[in-house]
């Protein structure tokens, strides 16, 4: 099936049901937002929350907007008026007024962009997931660092005792994006060494960093992905950034956050139980943008996509 064709083949969402779903998607996006717009307003940092945006480039206004994603149109309100979302980057008005993502368009300019998702997230769903990391990526990167951290919290144990912690647990990141970031003594002590050019090859489930991107991806497929999607995306990236920084060594008391000590017995279960849900809500919303990229690409592409991706379980 062609492009023109998979344009045709859209649900088609009347006025009066996608107009209150835009409104309510807004209202829950502010909701969202609304400490870190109040924070910025003034110019205060949030040791935690601030990575969502400076990181991933998360801009408040973007995440208000509605997109019905790919797939569905939006009919026009019963005085002629068409959706505003007809005057939007990437869409279409079809004859009868209908507004949908123009399809073609978006993946003239998104195509490789697309298939590369498409490939990671399926190569990612495709492996079991690993919960025996224990969030050491966060301490690799302050190892025999006195200076120069990441964040201006104290660490909990101090340098010593947080060195001693890294040299006494086995480290197995998977993760380019974590694993750039140790620190030059650290990166020796990874078992793995990840690349860009093999993140498909080793991004797997458990991760909490691979489950966070779910909100990247969601991002930069942009209009394709409906609105619901997007924000549940957000929703899981803010919960498991809460999380990587219980479970790091720096000290969250500032914040009123209990540490997870991973360094005790106690510290290592709770974080795997917590990582273990991350990874089930990150598996559904992996799976939703699969189907997404697999709308974009079609039956046949998104097959050769998905042979194309050779299993590796490292």
């Amino acid at each position: 099936m062609g492009i023109s064709e998979r344009q045709a083949l859209v649900t088609v969402l009347p006025s009066v049901s996608w107009i209150p779903l835009a409104r309510a998607h807004a209202e829950r996006a502010d909701e969202m937002t609304a400490d870190h717009r109040a924070r910025k307003a003034i110019g205060e940092k949030h040791a935690i929350e601030d990575f969502l945006y400076d990181y991933y480039g998360t801009r408040p206004a973007q995440l208000r907007r509605w997109h019905p994603g790919v797939g569905t149109g939006l009919g026009a309100a019963p005085d002629g008026a068409l959706a505003e979302q007809s005057g939007w980057k990437f869409y279409t008005t079809q004859t009868d007024g209908i507004v949908t993502l123009d399809v073609g368009a978006f993946m003239h300019a998104r195509g490789e962009s697309v298939r590369y998702i498409h490939g990671l997230l399926s190569a990612t769903a495709s492996r079991p997931a690993f919960a025996g990391c224990f969030g050491l990526h966060e301490w690799a990167m302050v190892y025999r660092q006195p200076q120069q951290r990441r964040h201006q919290l104290p660490l909990r144990l101090g340098q010593e005792e947080t060195d001693k912690v890294v040299e006494q647990h086995p480290i197995r990141c998977t993760h380019f994006d974590a694993f750039r970031f140790f620190t030059p003594e650290a990166v020796g002590l990874n078992r793995l060494q990840p690349t860009r050019a093999t993140q498909v090859d080793l991004d797997q489930p458990g991760c909490l960093h691979a489950a966070m991107d779910c909100h990247k991806w969601a991002t930069k497929l942009g209009p394709a992905v409906p609105g619901a999607l997007a924000l549940d995306c957000f929703a899981l990236a803010g919960d498991i950034r809460l999380l990587d920084m219980q479970a790091s060594p720096y000290d969250l008391s500032s914040y009123g956050h209990p540490a997870v000590k991973i360094e005790t017995p106690e510290g290592k279960q709770e974080y795997v139980a917590r990582q273990r849900e991350f990874a089930r809500r990150a598996s559904a919303l992996r799976a939703r943008l699969i189907r997404v990229c697999e709308e974009l690409l079609g039956p046949a592409l998104a097959q050769e996509n998905r042979e194309a991706v050779a299993p590796n379980n490292y």
